[in-house]
């Protein structure tokens, strides 16, 4: 009689085991995260995140091509922007002629069907390195809020077909969709970074953007004031609940791999698509174990890539987008 059950019935052959998998992955499941910068033909990688690319526009609508063509249907689009460009207001970030304006026009343009998610924030046309205005020795949120409206209707503008708020100011949701729809743009979506973690796995992005938060002693020395307490679970399920209620289209947990209890807790709690953010620290580690033999780049890749999935997330902003597209599709 024993054992009446024996599990490895199911896990005989590489056959078997494909019929009885619970979770699956396929290009489709992912969004590929791009810097964009000033220039033609330019394309530099960034030291801290091998085989990811700060690219012109022209390069990085071949780019958007060719993962297009692999089975990607979403880039989440963020810009190194000059330093004479930045100052405490972010008004280069609704600047209609503006790099990032540019890049959404250029991509809509030359491949229509790719989904276009360009981050709100003000970091990258900040002076502080911040999400957004400061005042007060702070980061000001209700004078934030209103920027980012701006910043997001601009992005409507130049074809977005969502904007991706990722600066954590209490409201933004709210204000955002108020503001796209007055300005017309109803169909236009938000994908809330609706639990941001203060986390120290964003470093890589910092360097590709040159977004770190500048010593001042005037201002916050990191983002901890808005971005949220690694140490809270609840409070992650409160935020997303509250930018669903506000009118957040797909919310999103960011980082991906030390927060998989968090996708899950999300996943059960709201009735809308949750994206996870397989962030710049988790790709770099992976990267600098492989450059010395210490790790398989494809199976952690794939291991990973398919936990996010099944913990939840409906959709993936990973930078091995496209090495994984690749391999998928062999």
């Amino acid at each position: 009689m024993f054992p009446l059950h024996r599990g490895r019935r199911l896990r005989t052959n590489e056959s078997i085991r494909s019929l009885v998998r619970e979770t699956s992955l396929s290009p489709a499941d992912f969004m590929f995260p791009m810097f964009i910068a000033e220039g033609e033909n330019y394309k530099v990688e960034i030291p801290s995140m091998p085989g990811i690319f700060r690219r012109s526009i022209d390069l990085t609508v071949e780019e958007v091509k060719e993962i297009f063509a692999l089975g990607i249907r979403a880039v989440n689009i963020y810009v190194k922007v000059s330093e004479n460009l930045k100052d405490n207001t972010g008004k280069e970030a609704w600047n209609q002629d503006g790099l990032m304006q540019n890049a959404i026009r250029a991509i809509k343009a030359a491949c229509p069907e790719m989904i276009v998610m360009p981050d709100v924030a003000l970091d990258p046309y900040s002076i502080y390195g911040h999400d957004g205005i400061i005042a007060n020795g702070d980061v000001e949120n209700d004078s934030t809020n209103a920027a980012l409206v701006k910043m997001a209707v601009s992005h409507a503008q130049a074809g977005a077909d969502f904007v991706a708020p990722s600066d954590m100011m209490d409201g933004r949701v709210l204000r955002l969709r108020e503001g796209l729809d007055a300005a017309g743009f109803h169909n236009v979506g938000i994908m809330s970074y609706s639990a941001k973690y203060a986390s120290a796995f964003y470093g890589p992005f910092r360097d590709a953007l040159d977004s770190a938060p500048v010593e001042a002693t005037e201002i916050p020395e990191d983002k901890k004031t808005y971005q949220m307490d690694y140490a809270n679970r609840i409070e992650a399920i409160k935020e997303a609940l509250w930018d669903v209620e506000e009118g957040a289209d797909m919310v999103m947990v960011k980082p991906g791999i030390a927060y998989l209890d968090i996708v899950r807790e999300v996943k059960n709690a709201v009735n809308v698509p949750v994206t996870v953010y397989h962030v710049s620290g988790e790709y770099a580690m992976i990267k600098a174990a492989t450059e010395r033999g210490w790790l398989d780049n494809d199976k952690i890749m794939m291991e990973q890539l398919m936990c996010i999935k099944r913990a939840g997330a409906s959709l993936i902003s990973t930078y091995f987008a496209k090495e994984a597209a690749i391999l998928l599709n062999k």
